[in-house]
């Protein structure tokens, strides 16, 4: 019997993919931008990923079984929407990878596959209560109570971007959350522009503004730019607000922040802190510990693995 596992981070922009063992270790692994020609694209690239890494083999003889995270909403009937991916209103993805993978297949929200892979192999694990805080070009939460997974009435617990977090008027709330329009990627990206526009000075006044993304502030962050270190200060506070919120909810053990926005967490992770302490239930703040996921990339594929795991018949786990 395989002692391997099938991996899918299927994401907006890109989608990553690894052989994984029962260990957790990432045997082989690729990485390619979303085919979006067509809603059938990523489910094709995903079979194309499945065959590369099998390495000549077919999937169902390497791998025992295959766990895939998405960008969105997996319903109970195993339909997913996933609003940043044309045509995909109720697209039955574990069905029909299943038909072509030939090996069961579990499928899940990048946020719950995050909390899965933390708890696994990285900062939450041993932990039952923990929440882990995905930043990147959106803002989503998995969380863990009580050992359980929280997935709300309609599979939409953790959507953390619509957290509310200000009293000022933010335009862009209504169509995306208030969290993620002052803090995700994109927002950086878009209070730096702003803030040229207004003629502040800063070493970004030398790119085209729209070229500027949130990796150009935190570089010229890093190199000491006043404007920049003032958008993350800014990011860092939004940020501390609603973790204060998250463990003033669910009084967890540990609250991991991961996603792309956590490799640059030093530029904010201070001004986090103390709006965290300013805002949060005071027993359970001193309580808990926040910090920065090690696994990077690997996060939401260990995640995966661990599905793949719980689905695969007859399979011996080690958790």
């Amino acid at each position: 019997m395989s002692s391997h596992i099938f991996a899918a981070d299927l994401g907006g922009t890109k989608c990553s993919a690894a052989m994984i063992d029962r260990n957790g270790r990432v045997v082989r692994g690729s990485t390619a931008p979303v085919d979006r020609a067509s809603p059938s694209g990523p489910l094709l690239q995903i079979r194309r990923l499945a065959e590369q890494i099998a390495g000549g083999k077919s999937p169902q003889e390497v791998f025992l079984a295959a766990g895939v995270s998405v960008p969105g909403l997996v319903r109970r009937n195993g339909t997913v929407w996933a609003p940043n991916l044309p045509g995909w209103e109720r697209m039955p993805l574990a069905r029909r990878l299943e038909r072509w993978l030939g090996i069961p297949v579990a499928v899940e929200s990048d946020r719950i596959a995050a909390v899965l892979g933390e708890s696994w192999r990285g900062a939450a694990q041993g932990k039952s209560d923990a929440i882990v805080l995905t930043i990147g070009t959106g803002i989503g939460a998995g969380i863990l109570s009580g050992g359980r997974i929280l997935r709300g009435a309609h599979e939409l617990s953790g959507c953390a971007g619509w957290l509310t977090v200000t009293r000022e008027d933010v335009p862009e709330a209504s169509r995306m959350g208030e969290l993620e329009a002052l803090v995700a990627g994109p927002a950086i990206a878009r209070a730096a522009r702003k803030r040229l526009e207004d003629g502040e000075k800063s070493s970004l006044a030398r790119l085209d503004a729209a070229q500027i993304t949130a990796r150009e502030v935190a570089a010229a962050a890093c190199q000491g730019d006043r404007l920049a270190l003032d958008i993350f200060h800014h990011a860092g506070r939004f940020l501390g607000f609603a973790i204060a919120n998250l463990i003033s909810l669910f009084d967890p053990e540990v609250v991991v922040i991961g996603g792309g926005m956590a490799a640059i967490a030093n530029l904010y992770v201070k001004s986090l802190r103390q709006a965290m302490a300013e805002r949060a239930q005071p027993l359970a703040v001193k309580q808990v510990k926040v910090t920065v996921s090690k696994l990077g990339q690997r996060m939401n594929l260990l995640g995966c693995a661990r599905l793949a795991w719980e689905s695969a018949p007859n399979a011996k786990r080690r958790t």
